[in-house]
């Protein structure tokens, strides 16, 4: 439908087209129909629209003007027109898939906009908190009382279809059983060290809610760490106690000897292991009656290995406030979540997403927390789940995205899905406009750091600016500012940087365990740098530009290596990249991509590739950001948390060169 509008400041006049003036004259025929009704009409006949004319093209009197043809069954290719008619069948079902996406709302349930966020969000942090008995024991009165839904606390899926569903009654019965075991089998106690290295399974979410109530300090890690990985944990954190399940035991066992700290090994089997604990033989016994530790705000709570991008991985700590009120922005807000939501945050358990989007911001609004245990990544498997199961939110990295948008997405129905956000790594445009186009749904970005809760974001009701990670978080004043600490103008490229003084903001961390100097290396001013590079706009929005040693600067350039990838990811032969300095006798540096080539390019030329690649860059971004220097590449080297290691790749080209 057209609008034209008249003269002489006349009313718009509606123009329809010939197919919708079909679809008007069936409507004044048959009397009112649904939206819904009139919308699939109009899709069915341009489907057929298209149809008659994809059908004459492929006939055998391909010179007849097509006003002039009559169309006659026996000079049309029957194997054509089924061909034809298939096709139409999937634009109309992808039509109709995105109507209904589109039309499912997308408006705050918390908030009203931006501005409100920064007029609520008014945390008030006592003397003592601990998550446990102040929000989880809260939510497990509320069902008691008949004044919370139906909703799970925990609703878990297992690789094989198994599923366990805890309400918050259930969560606070065994998690208290587990403290037990804790404070008695392991003689643990308050702010000693316990590390926990487990998969997706249940005892994860029980081990975390135990440690609070204990008082003793969590620090997870991943399930694929290595043995020297696990022996640099036990040895730098000097925890007394480590929780894993048959896959690492052996790899514990080896190192344990060299560990004097510790004291205790728990292990989550079926089976009994000499100078271990049985964990499931404990939980059968374990008694249910525990009282919680009385721990303050500023107590420790939790210990991160941050991922190592930038040396070795470092302990971050924080404490029972700066997650446990702190995600209140995050969960409340960015997330926008009730105790009706379905939440599910696909992150690994050694990440400190996990803690985000798995523990702390969907519980605090009295969410559900969905899992799937997924030991392997499939984009079919997260497309089914999506589909079969009422998540209302969806949280994942840009990578993961960029793997579903590569299947057949428009062929599945979220019924429920309603919020998609990314974090972690930047997301590139591309990838939100496809899923746009596949799903319906907008994708919202977040930006925050193991040493934080959110920074940025887009949030419901903002305007999405791709490439954006929308604006500063309530939670902190950020500022983008240049090496003396001076804040610079919009469209000037400066350091992501939150404000600590006068006030320093609880939802920060305390700092890095045992490592003073690297404390206050990113303590600048009156200012905590990030360690990332950015720049604002006019209406607020913060453009990430790169990591600050992942700057390269060329023949007096500054480049972030984001905006390069960025523009790699939209050739069809990336399937992934990661761009560095690279040393040249001209220039200082020039830009270098290491790619990894999507299936359908591995036999293509390399040299023709290349230019063909670096062509691509120079059209959809300066010219002089183009990679000087591609190498094909297998895999890229990641951190156990996906996160690419540009450093090593980097250190490995100035060494070679």
């Amino acid at each position: 439908m057209e609008q034209r509008r008249t003269g002489g400041g006349e009313a718009d006049i509606q123009v329809l087209t010939p197919l919708e003036e079909r679809v008007e004259a069936l409507v004044g025929r048959h009397g009112a129909f649904p939206l819904a009704t009139v919308w699939l009409m109009l899709m069915w006949f341009r489907c057929l629209h298209w149809l008659s004319y994809s059908a004459w093209y492929k006939m055998n009197a391909l010179m007849i003007p097509f006003g002039m043809l009559k169309l006659q069954v026996r000079s049309v290719n029957s194997s054509c027109l089924a061909d034809c008619s298939r096709r139409a069948l999937g634009i109309l079902k992808t039509q109709y898939r995105i109507f209904f996406s589109n039309n499912k709302t997308c408006n705050p349930q918390n908030f009203t906009d931006y501005e409100s966020i920064k007029q609520k969000y008014k945390p008030q942090v006592p003397e003592y908190f601990n998550f446990a008995s102040d929000v989880l024991d809260k939510w497990s009165e509320m069902e008691k009382a008949g004044s919370r839904g139906s909703n799970p606390a925990l609703w878990w899926l297992s690789e094989s279809g198994q599923e366990v569903n805890w309400s918050f009654q259930d969560l606070g019965v065994y998690s208290k059983k587990v403290a037990n075991i804790l404070s008695e089998a392991c003689d643990l106690q308050l702010k000693d060290r316990v590390i926990v290295l487990l998969p997706r399974i249940p005892e994860w979410w029980l081990l975390n809610v135990a440690c609070m109530r204990t008082g003793t300090v969590l620090i997870p890690g991943s399930s694929q760490l290595t043995t020297t990985d696990i022996f640099h944990r036990l040895q730098a954190s000097k925890a007394k106690c480590i929780i894993t399940n048959d896959s690492l035991v052996d790899a514990v066992e080896s190192v344990a000897s060299k560990c004097p700290s510790l004291k205790a090994k728990v292990i989550i089997s079926h089976k009994h292991r000499a100078g271990w604990i049985n964990f499931q033989e404990l939980f059968r016994n374990a008694s249910a009656d525990h009282r919680c530790a009385n721990t303050k705000s500023l107590d420790p709570m939790t210990i991160f290995f941050t991922s190592g991008t930038t040396g070795s991985p470092k302990m971050a700590l924080h404490t029972h406030c700066s997650y446990g009120i702190g995600h209140t922005m995050t969960g409340r807000y960015w997330l926008d979540l009730t105790p009706s939501d379905v939440m599910w945050n696909t992150s690994d358990t050694g990440w400190a997403k996990s803690a985000w989007g798995s523990i702390f911001s969907p519980w605090i609004q009295g969410s559900c927390v969905f899992v799937h245990q997924m030991p392997r990544f499939e984009s079919k498997a997260v497309l089914e789940v999506l589909s079969r199961y009422p998540i209302t939110t969806f949280c994942s990295p840009p990578t993961v995205y960029r793997m579903l948008i590569q299947s057949d997405v428009a062929s599945y129905r979220f019924k429920n899905l309603q919020h998609c956000v990314t974090g972690g790594e930047p997301m590139n445009p591309e990838v939100m406009e496809k899923w746009k186009e596949q799903t319906g749904l907008d994708i919202y970005e977040g930006y925050g750091q193991t040493e934080t809760v959110l920074i940025c974001a887009t949030f419901k009701g903002m305007k999405i600016k791709p490439g954006s990670m929308g604006k500063p978080s309530p939670a902190f004043n950020v500022q983008i500012i240049d090496e003396n600490c001076n804040v610079v103008p919009p469209g000037v490229e400066g350091e992501i940087a939150i404000q600590v003084k006068p006030v320093r903001p609880f939802s920060l961390f305390s700092g890095y365990i045992d490592n003073p100097q690297r404390t206050a290396s990113v303590l600048r001013g009156d200012y905590f740098l990030t360690g990332d590079r950015g720049q604002v706009d006019e209406d607020g929005y913060i453009w990430f530009l790169g990591r600050a040693d992942d700057v390269i600067l060329s023949a007096g350039y500054r480049i972030g290596p984001f905006e390069i990838e960025n523009a790699l990811i939209e050739h069809p032969a990336v399937a992934e990249s990661a761009v560095v300095s690279s040393p040249d006798p001209i220039r200082g540096e020039v830009v270098k991509a290491f790619i990894i080539r999507t299936p359908a390019y591995t036999s293509h030329d390399p040299d023709k590739l290349i230019k063909e690649l670096q062509e691509h860059v120079k059209k959809t971004t300066a010219p002089y950001k183009y990679p000087r220097k591609i190498e094909f590449v297998k895999d890229l080297p990641k951190t156990v948390s996906g996160k690419t290691k540009r450093i090593e790749l980097r250190k490995k080209e100035w060494e070679k060169n």
